[in-house]
């Protein structure tokens, strides 16, 4: 029996999942982008809005791992936002854990949540956008749960006005 418990998140989670969100990216990007631009990118006000008003509109839906009355994790998902995919097309816009939880079986039971959600709204496929230097999210996506890479996706993505990242669609059914 697992420890951690998923269900909808509400508008009081919003700080919880802008803390989450800022961890598991500093941990993440450590190293990868420089000290000064990463503290900028993981700053968790901005983040708290964004996810409050998330949650507030379900766009995208959110879903809280929590043990206890703690939130360890968070994922949000909907309707694929890439242009011209058909609206049987799902994707995880996003999914995080905070690192004291990593290797812990969060991300999988917020995976499994998701995918039934996505399977209600009548979705037969999901994306996800994963930068390219994240190991762990592309290891998690393409060995645990089963997801291909889509090369000719490759992109360069803004997170803010000085940090750029490399990206690749991965993509699988469901089902």
């Amino acid at each position: 029996m697992s420890p951690y418990e998923v269900c909808p998140a509400e508008t009081r989670d919003a700080r919880a999942i802008a803390e989450i969100h800022a961890a598991a990216a500093r941990a993440v990007y450590q190293g990868l982008v420089p000290d000064d631009q990463l503290d900028a990118l993981v700053a968790p006000g901005t983040r708290e809005a964004k996810w409050r008003q998330a949650i507030e509109f379900a766009e995208p839906q959110v879903l809280v791992a929590v043990q206890g009355d703690q939130v360890v994790g968070f994922v949000g998902f909907d309707r694929s936002r890439d242009p011209k995919t058909p609206p049987t097309t799902g994707e995880i816009w996003a999914l995080y854990v905070h690192p004291d939880h990593w290797g812990k079986g969060v991300a999988l039971q917020l995976w499994d949540a998701a995918t039934e959600g996505l399977e209600d709204e009548g979705c037969t496929t999901v994306t996800a956008w994963v930068p390219l230097r994240n190991e762990r999210a592309l290891n998690f996506f393409e060995h645990q749960v089963g997801f291909k890479r889509d090369m000719k996706t490759a992109k360069t993505t803004a997170l803010n006005s000085t940090v750029r990242i490399e990206e690749v669609r991965l993509k699988r059914t469901l089902g």
